[in-house]
């Protein structure tokens, strides 16, 4: 399956007439609002629009079988852009649902945080000048694939925005999660579990758990332990380039390898989860007055929050 051929090129004007997806669940209420009203500005401009609104609770479908291409996008053909509307749940789903079809993605936060859908509506009609001024940037952000081994055979295999994660789950008694980095043993982890985080996901349930905040377009994975039962697991930070295998000898009968918070599959003794870099990236849109650390300072309040130095 190859990549979509975008147009969109950094600092230069998008052109003329884009191909853009809308896509969000119109079971959220504003939904399918905006998506009017958004399609409406991108039509005038020009565009041609096509929309992929759905009422299920995962409006954007889960990744295709093996060998099978995903749809609407295969109708769709090439896209230039794709406008999510929702909050960074609807983006996650947005990435797994185009797979290794990656196409750049600007997000319209109609929920509460919006780390990664970082545009409010009433911004996107000036965004979609910058953008056709050729004002604005491509961010790519790693991907990590996870592919579970069972007896010799791969069940399956996952992209990854924000982590994959080993959860000890019911009984909830603590677990051994065995780390080897390109084949060679590294360390053995005892606790609730293990997140595997890409730096996008350093500020999603890494940093809820006490993981450190990895700037987003960095290459690298973050290893951070739940509930360690010892005075030495921390955080680490490694390359992206390497191989890691992850491996549970005793799980739980609830225990579980879980991927951007969706559970893909429960884990049996033996199960091998291999995680490496993702081929294909994602690519977000980042206008002016959008950047890394004004997201920070907005949406996670860090350093006391935009607020903090009026006080």
């Amino acid at each position: 399956m190859t990549a979509f051929s975008s147009r969109l090129r950094a600092g230069t004007p998008a052109p003329s007439a884009m191909r853009v997806v809308l896509a969000g669940s119109s079971g959220l209420a504003t939904v399918a609002r905006h998506a009017g009203q958004i399609g409406g500005v991108l039509r005038k401009a020009g565009h041609e629009v096509l929309e992929y609104l759905s009422g299920e609770i995962n409006p954007l479908g889960e990744p295709p079988a093996e060998g099978h291409t995903t749809e609407p996008f295969t109708a769709a053909g090439d896209i230039d852009l794709v406008v999510v509307l929702g909050g960074d749940g609807s983006i996650l789903r947005t990435a797994r649902w185009m797979g290794s079809r990656q196409t750049p993605v600007l997000g319209v936060n109609l929920g509460r945080l919006g780390f990664l859908a970082d545009y409010q509506p009433d911004e996107v009609a000036e965004v979609l000048e910058e953008i056709a001024g050729g004002r604005f940037r491509l961010v790519d952000h790693l991907l990590l694939e996870a592919s579970l081994h069972r007896e010799g055979r791969c069940l399956l295999s996952a992209l990854a925005v924000n982590e994959v994660s080993v959860l000890a789950g019911p009984p909830f008694t603590m677990i051994e999660i065995a780390l080897q980095v390109d084949g060679e043993p590294a360390t053995t982890f005892r606790g609730d579990g293990l997140i595997v985080s890409t730096p996008v996901g350093s500020t999603a349930h890494s940093l809820s758990a006490g993981g450190p905040i990895l700037r987003k377009d960095l290459d690298a994975v973050l290893f951070t332990p739940l509930n360690p039962h010892t005075l030495t697991n921390r955080p680490v930070v490694d390359s992206a380039s390497r191989r890691y295998e992850l491996m549970v000898p005793a799980p739980n009968e609830g225990s579980a390898c879980v991927v951007d918070g969706r559970v893909v599959s429960s884990l049996r003794p033996g199960d091998r989860i291999e995680i490496t870099r993702g081929i294909p990236r994602f690519t977000l849109v980042e206008a002016r007055h959008h950047g890394y650390y004004s997201t920070l300072r907005e949406k996670l309040h860090w350093g006391g929050g935009p607020h903090a130095a009026g006080r």
